[in-house]
């Protein structure tokens, strides 16, 4: 990329979006012309995508329908219309414990019990290996020890929820999410509340679990951080419920729609390693 992109794209240029239907080899979830309603509103309109090994960063302004979308993919907003399947299989369709298994979501807030301690919280994601009366192994043990390890929660594991500030809890949530060790993550927001150096270690770790030569994970996640966002493998623009561009973010039309999306606020270009970059674009016209 050897020039700045800027605002200047014209209004009228279509994004290269892949064709709905766009399936890609080893993919884990799929939808398909999928659209949901609110109400009156259409928040979603037959957004069709796949989600395989690697990391997604989904974003868009605000309202653009970004948590809509991620709940509906996670089986918990039934659609007005299309579909979703989990490795090939209609979602609805299959057992709660089983999707739960294969499928591990982070709300954007998420909500439990400020009594539980910090370790208590992480073994919650444990749950649907276990079961309600189930009782913890080793295998359950280092699961959780790794989760908090992961997320740099475990010298603290013994406080209880209330005493932590808003972003150590987020720390201890996402704990949770990757106690399950399931092979599909979606998250909403995860580095909300988080300072730049544990909103970098996030991103680094999204990296790691994405490209584990052993076990990679389909990691997609909701960001208003667009450094963040972009350091991703793909990049997912959703604009007004339509999904307005899909690839990596090194594609000059990737940028380009995401440059229309923010109205022209934001300007895009190179790091010295060639990696994109994103700053307000102050006192442009």
């Amino acid at each position: 990329m050897n020039a700045t992109i800027r605002a200047r794209v014209s209004p009228t240029a279509d994004p290269a979006v892949r064709p709905a239907g766009h399936t890609r080899e080893g993919a884990a979830l799929e939808a398909e012309a999928l659209s949901v309603r609110l109400g009156r509103r259409e928040v979603l309109q037959a957004v069709s995508l796949s989600i395989g090994p690697g990391w997604t960063a989904l974003v868009g302004p605000n309202g653009a329908g970004k948590s809509t979308l991620l709940r509906a993919l996670a089986g918990l907003q039934p659609p007005a219309s299309g579909q979703v399947r989990l490795r090939g299989r209609p979602l609805q369709a299959l057992p709660a414990a089983q999707r739960a298994q294969q499928l591990a979501w982070l709300a954007q807030q998420g909500e439990v019990s400020g009594e539980l301690t910090v370790r208590e919280t992480v073994e919650l994601g444990r749950i649907a290996r276990l079961g309600l009366l189930g009782t913890p192994d080793a295998e359950d043990r280092r699961a959780v020890d790794h989760a908090m390890a992961l997320t740099e929660c475990a010298p603290w594991q013994c406080r209880r929820l209330h005493e932590l500030s808003g972003g150590e809890r987020q720390r201890v949530l996402l704990a949770r999410v990757l106690a399950t060790e399931a092979p599909l993550l979606l998250l909403d927001e995860p580095t909300t509340h988080l300072d730049a150096p544990h909103q970098v270690a996030l991103a680094r770790l999204f990296r790691r679990l994405a490209h584990d030569r052993t076990a990679p994970r389909a990691v997609l996640t909701v960001l208003h951080d667009l450094p963040i966002a972009l350091q991703a493998d793909r990049l997912l623009v959703l604009e007004a419920g339509t999904l307005r561009a899909d690839g990596p973010p090194t594609d000059a039309a990737v940028q380009a729609a995401l440059i229309r999306t923010f109205g022209g606020a934001i300007r895009i270009d190179a790091d010295a390693a060639g990696r994109p970059r994103v700053a307000l674009a102050l006192g442009e016209a």
